[in-house]
């Protein structure tokens, strides 16, 4: 039986001996990671990494992403961290949720410094657009039909949830769908009992299918998805830019960062 795990950290060792650097973080980024995986989904390896620093001090543009491997079970590619730490610094919310995974396969000590730091750029403005686009963008594209993937419900529903998650709490939502999911326990909410049964069912039903089966419009599903597209379309327009618009502590972070060598 393939060791997937082993396999992982194997690919880890093999990037980091290849391009001579070190690996801060290395996560699960994907539907594993959100917890609802089909029993085919791939396995999404996202990792951030860090050269020798004389090779920040270069004239010539150094590469600053690594694309390892991409198949039917593994997508393997990460980036290094000043292009992360611009990322975090305009509070790009995939590099957020990198941060917070749930899933974590590598992890260096500097990391956790690097972490503190980068969680303070988080910027509501940033993650409702991003959340609201991803959602739109699933429903006027995959969504639309008689017969729909399960897997597509999700990747509008999560960002939806996400975005009530920023409204209600004001601070980075968790990547974990079931996390996500305690909102309708609170009082106020306006998620419905049915649609949580709605949800509860296709989680169940997902996890047991093909993510390339086709299957019946779930209605409750789709007239929430589309209402709250509406909505948020409303409410991440006219939500204030919060971007820090400085990059003082990012630059100290990785200066830091910088300073702290390794051995081979």
């Amino acid at each position: 039986m393939r060791d997937i795990q082993k396999e992982i950290q194997e690919n880890l060792d093999t990037i980091e001996k290849t391009y001579d650097v070190r690996i801060l973080l290395a996560v699960e980024s994907g539907s594993r990671a959100w917890g609802f995986a089909s029993p085919d989904s791939d396995y999404d390896v996202r990792f951030i990494y860090a050269h020798r620093s004389e090779e920040y001090l270069r004239i010539d543009p150094m590469k600053d992403v690594i694309e390892w491997q991409l198949d039917e079970v593994l997508d393997i590619n990460g980036w290094d961290v000043k292009k992360a730490l611009l990322a975090f610094g305009k509070g790009n919310p995939n590099v957020m949720e990198w941060a917070d995974s749930p899933i974590i396969y590598r992890k260096a000590d500097e990391w956790e410094s690097l972490k503190e730091t980068v969680l303070h750029y988080f910027s509501e403005k940033s993650a409702l657009c991003h959340y609201y686009g991803t959602a739109n963008s699933t429903l006027q594209g995959f969504l639309q039909g008689e017969m729909i993937r399960y897997k597509k419900y999700f990747y509008a529903l999560r960002p939806l949830l996400c975005c009530h998650w920023i409204e209600r709490y004001h601070t980075i939502p968790p990547m974990e769908f079931e996390k996500l999911l305690t909102m309708f326990n609170e009082p106020d909410s306006v998620l419905t009992p049915e649609l949580y049964t709605a949800i509860q069912d296709l989680l169940i039903r997902k996890v047991e299918t093909e993510e390339k089966d086709l299957n019946q419009q779930i209605p409750v599903i789709i007239e929430f998805i589309r209402n709250e597209c509406a909505r948020q379309k409303h409410i991440s327009d006219a939500e204030p830019d919060d971007h820090r618009h400085d990059y003082l502590e990012l630059n100290q972070a990785f200066r830091k960062l910088l300073g702290i060598g390794w051995s081979v």
